[in-house]
């Protein structure tokens, strides 16, 4: 018998299948969807077992597999297929795919750590020789109690006393047993189940079952789209199915977790980045043995390795987060679609603010719309307030407008709690000297540094390069440096000065880094040991704060003006999103969004609350520009360290696209790329716009096949990219 096995090399000269026999001593063993170790060159290396077949037609010396890695991991038929869907839809190697499906722990490559761990319990070998034991040496009283009480169960090893253990061993009493222990372990006996409104419930039996339908869940901040999304679980589970659950924050993760945990018990697995490498280990495993029905998590989960699933269901829907940046650049949402239909199951898209793709398929009843369209229990719609910042610049406000101000004191003395929004992290967007011009850029990419004060660093928010910043400027020694542009550290310093003795608390990728600060911050904010929380987009979807009665966004051009198409609409959700923080309970809440462009429509909509009319105003403009969703789009960049030959292939790739591609597909560029140098390389970006073309896939994976013989520049293709 021979097995086809890919190999663990990401390289796209090896994207093919090898073959090798199968020992017989391994015949019985082996799996399709096995990782194994195989002789490949002069080296040893790891692949997975994608098929085995009886005979094959081959004059070469074929080699024999060495072993099996590891009998418990076994990729299923469905994410076998996953996989090679993921390789096909995005263009990468099929080794990238599967790779990206596993957690870093089991990937397809050498392991230096074991990250099993087992509680070690102690049993009866034989009960006729303990019963004899206990009626020959009655004298022996500790003995006996061990004996007696492992007569009826088993006792942890670290629960005997070590010389009473030799004893029972030496007497042939005992055997040890090795129980798996899992890192995460959720023993929720207090199941709480809530009862549905009259609105939930007509939206909940609406989904049909057993039938794959996409349905798009248009439910506004605070209505309740988690308790409906429970419901839906809980009857797919007493359908002996399981469910995936995919939130786009790691901070959402842990709150939906918490009421997960609460609804479900210990039938739930949670997987996402902030987990340590043996956690993820442990909840995949999990998964893949049956032992969980529900997963919840971010991107990553919807490769959960789950049997006979029943639903899949995505929250916040229009996040950019659950589009991955680098290789294989796969949207969470199209993998969902995927496996709904490869099961036949429903497939929910929820949000406050759909993207307009989905809003527009469920326009053309592609999807089936369900709206709530009102807040759970006494909650009200809070009161939103558009502030001119140009009129406040001249009062000489240029953080915090008068009206944010008293707000914030009028909250505190009622003892409410406030959020601030300001989607920019760190203390100062740039320092420039006032005496020579000299800016600190990073020496990587075309980008200034960002000042973060906590550690006096500046850092490049790209790269990751950082330096320690001088009192002087490095180019003329005077001590004459200017900071410009605000960011959370700075807003937090700031917001101390003007109410001394608040008690704030920031929450960014900053202090979010170390294990398990999300659910601190979260937490601490939920039981007011914190007066303010201030924060970049993730603190914008998802949080339930009941004392929240205020949300301030400080400065909403922040992402108004970002040089891309899809800028107003992420401004919307991001604005509808943070205002729906406040007011979710019986006090009524307030928003207040300062501006340099009072009059924008985006922000017209967003105080009106009136989605539809931004919708239809949006799709206008992506209609005369041909954007999505009237047109599909594909992001191609040529990279090399070189600026003259990059731009050269960079001629080549659009003149090959041109020739072999529909005329009516549109091909611009070649230009710079919106960051023309990242970690010293010089990037060319081709922007194809199409509605149909049946050559597509075949010519970009012909040009990337192109590329692999250019040794100074390589390629990197984008489908349906969400920036260009």
């Amino acid at each position: 018998m021979y097995a086809k096995v890919i190999i663990e090399y990401p390289v796209k000269s090896l994207n093919k299948i090898f073959i090798y026999k199968i020992p017989k001593d391994l015949e019985l063993e082996i799996k399709i969807g096995m990782k194994v170790y195989v002789p490949f060159n002069h080296k040893e290396v790891f692949g997975i077992v994608i098929d085995i077949t009886k005979e094959i037609t081959n004059e070469f010396e074929i080699k024999e597999i060495i072993r099996i890695e590891n009998k418990e991991l076994v990729l299923s038929k469905e994410l076998l297929d996953v996989g090679k869907y993921l390789a096909d839809s995005t263009l990468c190697n099929l080794i990238t795919a599967y790779q990206t499906m596993l957690p870093s722990s089991l990937k397809i490559k050498k392991q230096t750590s074991n990250y099993d761990l087992y509680d070690e319990y102690i049993v009866i070998k034989d009960i006729k020789i303990a019963q004899e034991y206990i009626k020959k040496y009655p004298n022996r009283k500790k003995q006996i109690l061990i004996i007696e009480k492992l007569l009826s169960d088993k006792i942890n090893k670290k629960e005997i006393n070590s010389n009473i253990l030799k004893a029972l061993k030496e007497n042939g009493l005992i055997e040890i047993e090795k129980e798996k222990r899992y890192r995460i372990n959720i023993n929720n006996k207090n199941i709480i189940k809530k009862e549905l409104t009259e609105e939930q419930l007509k939206v909940y039996d609406q989904v049909e079952f057993n039938k794959y339908q996409t349905y798009l869940l248009y439910g506004i901040t605070g209505s309740g789209k988690t308790e409906v999304y429970i419901k839906w679980i809980e009857k797919v589970i007493n359908m002996g199915k399981t469910a995936i659950m995919l939130v786009p924050e790691i901070g959402l993760t842990t709150q939906i977790a918490i009421r997960f945990y609460e609804a479900f018990g210990s039938d739930v697995a949670i997987l996402h980045s902030s987990l340590s490498p043996g956690e993820r280990y442990d909840e995949y495993l999990k998964i893949m043995a049956g032992k969980v029905k529900i997963v919840v998590g971010t991107r990553s989960a919807i490769f959960a390795p789950l049997k006979n699933i029943g639903i899949i269901i995505i929250d916040e829907e229009d996040s950019n987060s659950y589009k991955q940046d680098n290789t294989p650049k796969y949207h969470a949402r199209d993998i969902a679609i995927y496996r709904s239909q490869y099961n036949n199951i429903p497939l929910v898209l929820g949000s406050a603010t759909p993207s307009l793709e989905s809003f527009a398929r469920a326009f053309k009843n592609v999807y089936k719309l369900l709206k709530l369209t009102k807040r759970v229990g006494e909650a009200k719609i809070p009161k939103i307030h558009i502030v001119n910042m140009e009129e406040e610049i001249k009062k000489r406000n240029t953080i915090f407008s008068d009206l944010l101000q008293e707000k914030i004191k009028e909250k505190l003395l009622k003892q409410e709690q406030i959020i601030l929004l300001l989607n920019r992290r760190g203390f100062a967007t740039f320092i420039t000297c006032s005496n020579c011009g000299y800016t600190y850029k990073c020496p990587n990419c075309d980008i200034t540094l960002t000042y973060h004060k906590s550690t006096n660093n500046l850092i490049c928010h790209y790269c990751g390069y950082q330096i320690k910043k001088a009192n002087r400027c490095p180019k003329c020694q005077e001590e004459s440096l200017n900071y410009y542009g605000l960011g959370t550290e700075k807003l937090e310093e700031k917001i101390k000065e003007l109410s001394p003795g608040i008690r704030v608390v920031r929450m960014d990728q900053d202090t979010t880094r170390n294990k398990g600060m999300h659910e601190k911050i979260i937490k601490e904010f939920k039981e007011h040991k914190y007066d303010l929380l201030l924060g970049t987009q993730m603190i914008s979807k998802g949080l339930d704060f009941p004392k929240v009665s205020l949300v301030g966004v400080i400065n909403a051009d922040t992402t108004l003006n970002i040089p891309d198409y899809r800028s107003s609409e992420n401004t919307f959700a991001l604005l509808n999103q943070v205002a729906g923080r406040a007011g979710r309970s019986d006090i009524l809440g307030e928003v207040i969004i300062q501006t340099y462009n009072p009059d924008n429509f985006c922000l017209k909509c967003v105080k009106e609350n009136n989605y539809n009319a931004f919708y239809l105003q949006e799709m206008f403009f992506r209609k005369k520009l041909k954007y999505p969703p009237y047109y599909y789009l594909v992001s191609i960049k040529i990279i090399g360290k070189d600026y003259e030959k990059t731009l050269e292939n960079a001629k080549k790739a659009k003149y090959y696209l041109s020739k072999n591609l529909s005329k009516e597909t549109i091909i611009l560029g070649p230009t710079t790329a919106a960051i023309l140098k990242y970690k010293n390389e010089y990037r060319m970006q081709i922007i194809i716009k199409y509605k149909y073309d049946d050559k597509l896939i075949k010519v970009l994976k012909e040009l990337d096949s192109l590329f692999i013989s250019i040794k100074d520049n390589y390629i990197d293709i984008d489908l349906n990219p969400l920036q260009i």
